[in-house]
């Protein structure tokens, strides 16, 4: 195929026709002539608008899906598709998404490419990676990879860690998730699950359930009668619907939790049976807590929670039959943030509220069986390295900021000279967006495999344009601790344009980087040296697992029904295809009133499940590691600003993920921008008026936002929502939209889990 070289403009001029010429062929005919033609269906299907994966019906009509409805089935999402789901649609029809393979050929980040095909991209990216191996003598870890949450994660981490052999991926923990997880993790020996719908008392800290993500935890809250509590330096929806609404300063959370832990102790408020049953080092938490005086008096000269407030909760928590303090699914907030969670965990230890109802439960998902692969071994590849001087970390995600500052700083053991990005937008996701535009600038490879061209897709040599989730089938997946369900994400239309699902993307790149890949081993690799005598060549190279496209030998559809078959039989993978979903009373599933469901009868509930495990109160690993093993507070915790400054906070519309649906046109119609709330006696004073645009300063970088001026925050506080101020021309509704918090937030990371604290950048603001 003859190279095309155009301008960027042009090629987006050349995509809008494309786009609507491919539309228009989907369009729906009542003409009789067409009539014999017509088809309609509903295809089960998985959503992925945002990490919760509800399921739904696709109408399919001609080939052209018409309209995205809920699927009862799922105890899951509950009947419910939020507006992120219902725009679902229009991520598949977006006109501005990647169709085809594309090369740069101008400067990196000037979003000049030309179009190719596959097998041209394929080519490029086999040339530049063996010679970037082939220089590092066969050092797989010079080639880097991230990917984001979602579904084919494992099999990208399968086909680049334990394929190719580089220990450096990494994902969205690092700046998401982790401090969470690690506390719970190594509190209670697992992760669990919260059972809001069967707490009596529930206090959030921050998570702003009704507004940023709605997910069943969000439709238990409105379908339960709990008496609900929340602390935010913001006046959320959720804190509108909350029973009792605590304003405090960010990073005061901490505060608040210890304060209930030493009044539970010295009132001896807590479950005493449960402590002495499963708590391990409960007398050093009870010395340290005591002796350090948090008091709800104390509590309150660092959180401006008022004391008899303070102590009225704790009174009402731990009489309540079944109290849950929700632990949470967001960005770190502030550096205490890992004790933060673990004290949140030990409050509902402290009640019992763990393996019970109500409470945080291990329950009882179902273990789908793994594919097996054959991994080869590289001698040559070396560890990762951005754990250096974490405590704990994930071996399997890493941490981001680390990670980046080690490459930019030449103080990584080895270069890293390559970079495969999925599902990852990192030139927007991370604090110091200045930082990561440099970091991938370094790369002598990066490639993006994407839906949209993000700012980070605009910063790669090669672009590989993947399928959305209507578009293919993935493999099945156990959801649920406490109503266990299988679910699969069945193919609604074929891919669009030349965009291929992952497994397709991996198996084009699997099949040419395989050989070339081998004989680079070959040639460093003594072992392989030794192998090759002994057996030959060929017989190393399928003994030793080097084929990078094993995997793909059969498509997901064939690997589905074996997988599924084999392990639960033919009933419930018809059950997968026909409803998406599968658990064991899908069949007497009851309505409760206005489409809410009964899936599981609550005897069969995994409430309580037998399981040997220990409440650890102590950790003598971050006590050797020079940190506190019990959470404690600092003076440096205190929110105390420089004059004429404020702490940035941020979060997201109900309308958002991050920056994956900015450009969507359907939801851009509910939040086209963001705005920067400040407290409205604040404004008034500094005569700011609604819409007025604000420079906001931060020791790094300046951004334009306009201001809203309200009383529903705190007066030295300022928030506004992530995922806007994209730089990518080439998203047209998003482009020149609101500004980007990662812009001005300083890239700050905590020891213990390397995780970035977005919530510890001071900002000072001007009137243009």
């Amino acid at each position: 195929m003859q190279k095309i070289e155009i301008s960027r403009r042009k090629f987006m001029q050349g995509s809008v026709a494309l786009c609507v010429y491919a539309t228009s062929s989907f369009s729906t005919t009542t003409s009789s002539s067409k009539l014999s033609n017509f088809t309609e269906e509903n295809i089960p299907y998985l959503c992925n608008m945002c990490r919760n994966k509800c399921a739904g019906f696709a109408r399919v009509v001609n080939n052209k899906v018409e309209k995205l409805n809920p699927n009862k089935y799922f105890p899951k999402s509950r009947n419910m598709l939020c507006p992120k789901g219902n725009a679902g649609i229009d991520a598949l029809y977006d006109i501005d998404r990647l169709k085809y393979p594309l090369i740069r050929i101008g400067d990196r980040g000037d979003g000049r490419y030309k179009r190719v095909t596959w097998d041209e991209a394929n080519e490029y990216i086999k040339e530049k990676l063996v010679t970037i191996i082939d220089e590092e003598k066969d050092n797989r870890s010079t080639l880097a990879f991230c990917n984001g949450e979602g579904f084919n994660k494992d099999e990208y981490i399968k086909f680049f860690g334990s394929k190719i052999g580089s220990a450096n991926f990494l994902d969205e923990g690092s700046i998401c998730l982790n401090t969470k997880l690690g506390a719970t993790q190594l509190t209670i020996g697992d992760v669990g699950e919260m059972d809001v719908a069967g707490s009596d008392y529930l206090i959030i800290s921050g998570a702003n359930r009704y507004e940023s993500l709605i997910t069943p935890d969000s439709v238990d809250m409105i379908h339960s009668s709990q008496k609900l509590v929340v602390l935010d330096p913001r006046c959320t929806v959720t804190a509108l619907k909350a029973d009792e609404y605590l304003p405090l300063y960010p990073g005061t959370d901490l505060a608040f939790c210890l304060s209930l832990i030493y009044t539970a102790i010295k009132e001896k408020l807590y479950n005493e049976t449960y402590v002495k049953e499963y708590f391990k080092d409960f007398d050093k938490l009870e010395e340290h807590i005591l002796s350090n005086n948090y008091t709800p008096l104390w509590a309150e000269s660092k959180t401006h929670i008022p004391a008899k407030k303070i102590e009225q909760i704790a009174h009402q928590f731990f009489k309540a039959q079944r109290p849950l303090y929700y632990l949470g699914r967001r960005s770190v907030w502030s550096a205490n943030d890992f004790q933060l969670r673990r004290a949140m965990v030990l409050i509902n230890a402290l009640a019992g509220s763990v393996n019970r109802e109500g409470g945080i439960i291990f329950g009882k998902p179902f273990t789908l069986e793994k594919e097996e692969i054959n991994e080869p071994y590289y001698n040559a590849s070396e560890g990762r390295f951005d754990l250096d001087g974490i405590v704990y970390g994930s071996q399997k995600g890493g941490s981001w900021l680390n990670f980046r500052e080690k490459v930019l700083s030449n103080k990584a053991p080895y270069p890293v000279r390559a970079m495969f990005i999925r599902k990852h937008n990192i030139m927007q996701n991370m604090p110091n967006i200045a930082k990561t535009k440099e970091m991938l600038g370094k790369m002598d490879l990066v490639v993006v495999l994407d839906t949209m061209p993000s700012d980070t897709a605009l910063m790669a040599d090669v672009i590989l344009p993947e399928c959305t989730y209507l578009e293919r089938e993935d493999m099945v997946v156990s959801f649920n601790r406490l109503e266990p369900s299988l679910a699969l994400r069945n193919q609604v239309i074929k891919p669009l344009y030349e965009s291929k699902s992952m497994q397709d993307i991996l198996k084009g790149l699997g099949k040419k980087l395989s050989k070339p890949l081998f004989d680079i081993s070959a040639k460093y690799d003594e072992d392989l040296q030794d192998s090759i005598k002994e057996i030959g060549a060929r017989k190393s190279f399928v003994e030793g697992g080097y084929d990078l496209a094993e995997l793909y030998k059969e498509n997901t559809t064939k690997r589905n029904q074996k997988l599924i078959k084999k392990q639960f039989g033919d009933d419930i993978y018809n059950s997968l295809k026909t409803k998406g979903v599968w658990h064991p009373f899908i069949e007497q599933e009851k309505e409760l009133g206005n489409d809410y469901y009964e899936y599981y009868p609550k005897e069969k509930r995994f409430y309580t499940v037998k399981r040997d495990y220990k409440v650890h109160c102590y950790l003598k690993k971050l006590k050797k590691s020079g940190f506190d093993p019990m959470p404690t507070w600092h003076n440096k915790y205190d929110f105390i600003l420089p004059k004429d400054n404020f702490r940035l906070i941020t979060g997201r519309y109900i309308t958002s993920t991050q920056t994956a649906t900015t450009n969507n046109a359907m939801l851009k119609e509910f939040q086209e921008k963001n705005y920067v709330w400040i407290n409205d006696r604040v404004a008034k004073k500094l005569e700011i008026q609604e819409g007025d645009s604000l420079v906001l300063s931060s020791p790094i970088n300046s951004i334009v936002i306009q201001a809203y001026p309200t009383n529903k925050i705190a007066p030295q506080v300022l928030w506004f929502a992530h995922g806007f101020g994209t730089s990518s021309e080439e998203l047209t509704n998003a482009y020149g939209k609101g500004a980007s918090d990662n812009m001005i937030i300083e890239d700050k990371f905590e020891k213990i889990y390397g995780c970035a604290t977005m919530h510890e950048t001071n900002i000072t603001i001007r009137k243009l």
